[in-house]
């Protein structure tokens, strides 16, 4: 049988200092926290707002344990000479799930540095959704022995979340259900989840699995949790309470002062909940008495005596415009019918691109009319790198006033190809959309030389200069472009060529065409020095990238030029010369 949360009460003593504590805390709200109209706590300068729906926060808003830590510090970590006896510290947590949450703060060190998450705040929040998942009842890989479920979310003094997994995660065929250790609804497990333990799976109920996710899931939006006001957002946007967010922080700032591993199993259990007294029928109120009237002369159904009295309903029937009896009114979200492409134009970007047009979706009544205030989910599927802005691969927005939703922009990765994102209906399972996007590969439609430098070699020799090209795209630098580059045989033949200049390969032979050459960060690329064989006259070398851009480059190889041996003058001529013999005389 799936383990639920239990309803076990604190003696007396515990409960009065509990409120004392709560009370105290309630007082001193957050930094960056304000009430909204309907009472909620809501953190403000932060996007997005974290009064959000509860189908579309990590747990539903869920109920939580709601156990303090103690007032006192938390005991050091054993040695041998003081052994901490197990079960016995709150600040003991179970092996298996203590490695989890290092494991999924070490990862979110590396994917996402600027979030600064620390593995205490999963502590603080593992230990408020499942009690460090039951006290630790987890088998080697980290998978809870048994399912750790959440009450049943039918709206009965909870959040009204229908059945969006066909009970694959939950059990519920009806409702949803928190899930596991961390208690994700599958809704939100459906984008969130994550594979922490390497399986190839993503099961809420495994420890490493859910920490990793929770870890994703209090990252998103670029929140930076070394602050405050994030912190608080983050935290608020796991469960939208601000008792919640205090005792998180309670046993954030305990788990910081100290911890220890423990052996799995030997965990505290929890044994005071948020929803104690939650779905308990109110006691009825009294009615109040009917004042007497004075009996007036019966009128004929429908008024026809010119009386304004109303035609009696019939048994069984609701007047118009009124919700029967004992039934909630439909929600905005129960209105739509299905979802339809709202003018998303053709998405195309080049890798490493924002996509300049954005995916919209309109959420409509089985009429066609548009449906206000309903939240509309993008999720990017497949493999790709490509990402809404920010870094993740999922994004909700609220539909305006005429039933359209649009997504945040795309940001293309390196991956090429396409990929699809689905807008699916937050709350309702009814088909979603698939939106085709493109990314191309990196390119450039100009290429320059750095250098103007004539580039000469004389035969047998190497050129003293190497050639080095700077790429743009309509004028901006264009980093990471292939391009090729090839000694040619002519501008008319664009073959390779079998003599005259050429680089060399790893082993020293003459090669004279480059592949696989990409442009750096500055959009520059600059080439292997070049040689020459005993061929002499001008050559060309061709660099062609991935855009159409091309440029040709002239190569020389002549001999070297020799200074002539200089010509005897006349004058050095006749000087040299042997006298003229006088003529004879007559």
């Amino acid at each position: 049988m799936a383990a639920e949360f239990g309803r076990l009460r604190k003696g007396a003593v515990n409960t009065t200092v509990a409120a004392v504590v709560v009370a105290a805390l309630a007082a001193s709200q957050a930094p960056g926290v304000t009430t909204d109209d309907a009472g909620r706590r809501v953190t403000t300068g932060t996007q997005p707002s974290v009064d959000t729906p509860a189908e579309d926060s990590a747990t539903g808003n869920s109920p939580y344990y709601t156990d303090l830590p103690p007032l006192n510090s938390p005991n050091p970590s054993p040695s041998p000479s003081t052994p901490v006896t197990p079960g016995a510290s709150e600040a003991g947590i179970p092996a298996t799930v203590l490695d989890a949450y290092k494991k999924a703060a070490t990862a979110l060190q590396e994917a996402k540095p600027g979030c600064n998450l620390e593995w205490q705040l999963l502590a603080a929040i593992g230990k408020v959704e499942s009690g460090q998942a039951r006290g630790g009842r987890v088998d080697a890989n980290g998978t809870t022995l048994t399912p750790i479920l959440g009450p049943q979310l039918n709206g009965n003094g909870f959040a009204s979340i229908s059945d969006t997994d066909n009970g694959a995660y939950d059990g519920d065929s009806a409702y949803d259900r928190a899930v596991g250790p961390m208690q994700f609804i599958p809704s939100t497990w459906e984008w969130a989840g994550r594979d922490g333990n390497g399986d190839g799976k993503r099961d809420p109920n495994n420890v490493y699995d859910a920490a990793l996710a929770a870890g994703h899931y209090l990252c998103r939006f670029g929140w930076d949790l070394s602050t405050q006001g994030d912190l608080s957002s983050a935290i608020l946007s796991y469960n939208n309470s601000q008792d919640y967010l205090n005792l998180v922080l309670r046993w954030l700032e305990y788990y910081r002062k100290g911890t220890h591993e423990i052996p799995d199993g030997t965990g505290t259990l929890p044994s005071d909940r948020s929803d104690d007294n939650a779905g308990a029928s109110p006691s009825p109120s009294p009615t109040p008495p009917r004042t007497p009237t004075t009996p007036s002369t019966p009128s004929k159904p429908g008024g026809n005596d010119g009386s304004t009295s109303p035609k009696p309903t019939p048994p069984g029937t609701t007047p118009p415009g009124t919700t029967p009896p004992g039934t909630t009114p439909p929600t905005p979200t129960d209105t739509v019918d299905h979802l339809e492409d709202a003018g998303t134009a053709k998405l195309t970007a080049m890798a490493g691109d924002t996509f300049t047009e954005k995916i919209s979706a309109r959420a409509e009544t089985e009429a066609g009319k548009g449906v206000a205030k309903v939240r509309v989910r993008f999720t990017i599927v497949g493999r790709t790198d490509a990402t809404f802005t920010g870094g993740e691969k999922y994004a909700a927005t609220v539909t305006n006033s005429a039933g359209e939703a649009v997504a945040p922009a795309l940001q293309a990765g390196d991956d090429t190809g396409e990929f699809v994102v689905r807008a699916t209906l937050v709350g309702r399972s009814i088909p979603g959309l698939d939106y085709t996007a493109t990314v191309t590969e990196r390119a450039a439609d100009t290429l320059t030389r750095t250098s103007d430098t004539a580039l000469t070699c004389t035969p047998g020799g190497e050129f003293a200069d190497q050639v080095e090209v700077k790429a743009t795209y309509k004028g901006a630098v264009a980093d990471k472009v292939a391009a090729t580059a090839t000694l040619i045989k002519s501008a008319d033949d664009p073959t390779e060529n079998d003599k005259g200049p050429y680089f060399k390969d790893a082993d020293g032979k003459a090669v004279r065409t480059l592949t696989g050459l990409t442009t750096d960060a500055n959009g520059l690329l600059k080439l292997p020095k070049l040689y020459a064989d005993d061929t002499t006259g001008t050559f060309l070398l061709r660099i062609n990238t991935a855009g159409g851009a091309t440029l040709t480059v002239e190569l020389k190889v002549a001999a070297a030029e020799t200074s002539p041996t200089p010509t005897p003058s006349e004058s050095e001529s006749a000087s040299a010369s042997p006298s003229a013999s006088p003529s004879p005389s007559a």
